[in-house]
């Protein structure tokens, strides 16, 4: 465990290495897996060392507001702050390509804060790294027409998967941005007549 953890989490030391082997458990989940719910109570933090995981919130009539992706090499500050507090869950977190992580106990989390210098600057970029992307999310959201929504939300994804090539479908991506499928579908042509994307059955390509 220790190498792996090492590779995708430079930045800790030795000791701490050692806390967390001695300490935490590697898991795997499946794409589609709900790790996070709404409500619950937080037992474990994550630290992801592959995969893809979506963290959004859901309305009481099961709409989505995506938040941001944890990919590998990152945390999950919600399970952090929720910990602090003694606090349920807000959001919702689901795995959308196979999974594996790191689950460290809730518990150990303050006691390595004080114990270990490289546990808490992580901690503390991870907090100012995810208040980042909700704030980019949240002035999209008041400031910016949907069409300029869509073109962050598919830049950001290339960005997430290294890949100029979205394999999601226009339900998902409308779903994701809270508005429907067809509004999505529209504004999709627009941007291929522009010349920005190209079109196919079950994915989009990113052009420029």
């Amino acid at each position: 465990m220790k190498q792996i953890v090492k590779d995708n989490f430079p930045s800790f030391n030795q000791l701490l290495l050692d806390d967390i082997e001695k300490n935490a458990a590697i898991k795997e989940f499946n794409a589609g897996e709900v790790l996070i719910r709404s409500g619950q109570y937080i037992k474990n933090t994550i630290l992801v060392l592959k995969g893809k995981i979506k963290i959004y919130r859901e309305d009481d009539d099961g709409n989505e507001f995506f938040m941001y992706y944890l990919q590998p090499g990152q945390a999950c500050a919600i399970s952090m702050i929720c910990a602090t507090k003694s606090e349920t869950s807000a959001v919702m977190a689901k795995v959308v390509e196979d999974a594996e992580v790191v689950q460290l106990p809730l518990p150990l989390m303050e006691k390595w804060m004080a114990q270990h210098r490289s546990w808490y600057e992580f901690v503390i970029d991870t907090y100012r790294k995810r208040f980042e992307e909700v704030l980019e999310v949240i002035d999209n959201i008041a400031f910016k027409a949907m069409d300029e929504r869509l073109a962050f939300y598919l830049k950001k994804h290339k960005e997430v998967t290294q890949s100029k090539d979205i394999k999601l479908s226009h339900q998902e991506i409308a779903t994701e941005l809270n508005t429907s499928r067809e509004v999505i579908s529209r504004l999709l042509k627009k941007m291929e007549q522009q010349g920005l994307v190209s079109l196919y059955r079950n994915h989009i390509e990113l052009i420029k």
